[in-house]
């Protein structure tokens, strides 16, 4: 690109961080730093990565530290599972890995939970893709051969950009 000209989209500097979990200490110390930012209350987080890579994990990490209390299950039967947090915040955890028919979007009434307050997280975004908002924040985690995970962090509003400011990534 010439250094003259602007490019056509810009992607902010502070928009995306990397990460290493080399634990699954690191999984829930992330859970816990984004479930103490204000900005959680109404964001839409999407959640990427293969089969196995962690995502259902840093759910029940995010929804413990958000003190949900029971048996977390994920909602890859179900589609969607809500849960209410002690504080009244109501959650929407989504699993649309087995999501393939667009009229069910509108039948099981996604678009009111999306348009309305809580926290939405959805497990395989991209197979709802043209229905959801755009995520507030994107988290891709990544399966390392050492048992690690390699996690990208990408904030798309400033709601997102909020979210990586507070937990300091």
């Amino acid at each position: 690109m010439a250094d003259d000209h602007l490019p056509i989209v810009e992607i902010p500097k502070n928009a995306g961080r990397m990460l290493r979990w080399r634990s699954e200490d690191d999984t829930d110390a992330f859970a816990r730093a984004l479930a103490a930012s204000p900005a959680l209350r109404d964001a839409f987080i999407a959640l990427h990565g293969d089969l196995g890579a962690g995502k259902t994990t840093f759910v029940r990490h995010l929804l413990r530290a958000l003190g949900i209390e029971g048996r977390i299950k994920s909602p890859t039967y179900a589609v969607v599972e809500p849960h209410e947090a002690p504080d009244g915040l109501a959650i929407f955890h989504f699993d649309f890995y087995r999501f393939n028919d667009p009229r069910e979007w509108d039948d099981a009434g996604f678009r009111d939970i999306f348009a309305g307050p809580g926290l939405k997280l959805a497990e395989w975004p991209e197979n709802a893709a043209g229905r959801t908002p755009i995520a507030d924040l994107a988290i891709k985690i990544e399966a390392m051969t050492d048992d690690t995970r390699s996690v990208t962090l990408l904030a798309n509003t400033p709601r997102g950009s909020d979210l990586l400011a507070h937990v300091g990534a």
